[in-house]
């Protein structure tokens, strides 16, 4: 009696213990905290040892380091590599929210697809799913902070304002269109290009190694667009039309998720003109496939959407991304195929009428 008593308390707290680890499952549908987001970095790389790793490769303002998951088979090979960061803007919580759900999504698919699985035997994911660590954290302090935009670097001498808008700060026709010099506005492009920190880690980590990258996503909201180089209305990318190719291909995956309709173009075309932004500068260094997604919505909630919106925004602009992605491994991997197959065929047909002329 008293054997059957224990081994039913038993079971019964093991029943409760298995319930209590899958409600303290990380949840990909809320907003987490820097903290919350640290950890959850920690615990990817545990569960996976064999793909992710994490790289340090800058430090804040405020001397928090930067960090991003590297993702990929170790083939012992240099290979190409795709860029994702998000929370480059503090209060656009969805960005750093979509990058954990990358994250998960394409490990997931690692598992059972034989597509994933390919890519990342040839290219790396570089995920830093947190760029302004400084104001994502001030932005969580409380009501009065939760629209913080920039980063927490001091304006100025004789500035009393705070902060620099990171993507008006990169080398990239900076300072010359859709940014403000007043330190306190939310578009100030700071003392000079590159003179944030973060800005500088990105530009050092991606610059030293662009012959790698394919493609480089910058995620923001909200707007619902697909942005493509260049914020200066007087310069145009030399592969403009193929990457509006791309975009509208991804804007059509977007829509079969949930039917949400992205435009694309241009930010001076469909939204208003910038300089200094991290997807102009990437483009500049010659990364083929650059995009800055704006996320949901269209405004009704803006900056705050609410949590509910995270698993749909966030499906919708997985396949988006993974549109995009696809395209630049499939041009790079199956055309390099495609020539090595074509090269070889002309070479024995070669060798075949020489023969042929031989006899």
């Amino acid at each position: 009696m008293h054997s059957c008593v224990g081994l039913s308390c038993v079971l019964l707290l093991t029943v409760i213990g298995a319930a209590t680890v899958e409600r303290a499952e990380y949840d990909y549908f809320k907003y987490h905290p820097m903290s919350e987001i640290t950890g959850w970095m920690a615990q990817i790389q545990k569960e996976n040892p064999d793909l992710v790793s994490i790289m340090d490769y800058g430090k804040t303002y405020e001397k928090r380091t930067i960090s991003l998951l590297k993702i990929g088979v170790n083939t012992g090979e240099k290979k190409k590599a795709i860029w994702m960061d998000c929370g480059i803007h503090a209060r656009e919580w969805i960005a750093p929210a979509f990058c954990q759900y990358f994250v998960r999504q394409i490990l997931d698919a690692y598992k059972k697809d034989p597509k994933m699985q390919e890519m990342m035997k040839n290219m790396d994911f570089y995920v830093t799913p947190v760029l302004n660590m400084d104001g994502y954290i001030f932005s969580w302090a409380n009501d009065s902070t939760r629209l913080w935009r920039k980063n927490r670097s001091p304006g100025p001498a004789g500035c009393d304002c705070y902060g620099t808008d990171l993507n008006r700060n990169f080398d990239a026709n900076w300072g010359t269109i859709g940014v403000s010099f007043n330190c306190c506005d939310q578009t100030y492009c700071g003392k000079d290009a590159m003179s944030e920190p973060e800005a500088q880690a990105v530009t050092f980590f991606v610059g030293t190694r662009k012959e790698d990258f394919l493609c480089f996503l910058t995620i923001h909201s909200y707007g619902q667009l697909l942005l493509l180089p260049y914020g200066h209305p007087n310069f145009t990318a030399p592969n403009y039309d193929e990457l509006m190719k791309v975009g509208l291909a991804a804007a059509d995956a977007i829509k079969k998720v949930h039917g949400m309709h992205y435009t694309v173009g241009t930010s001076p075309d469909v939204l208003y003109p910038n300089s200094g932004s991290s997807r102009d500068w990437s483009r500049m260094q010659g990364i083929p496939y650059t995009f800055t997604f704006e996320l949901r919505d269209n405004g009704t909630y803006g900056f705050e959407l609410p949590e509910d919106q995270i698993k749909p925004a966030c499906e919708e602009a997985y396949s988006g991304a993974l549109e995009i992605i696809t395209y630049a491994h499939n041009k790079t991997f199956n055309g390099a195929v495609a020539t090595a197959a074509a090269t070889l065929w002309t070479v024995l047909l070669t060798v075949c009428v020489t023969s042929t002329n031989l006899m």
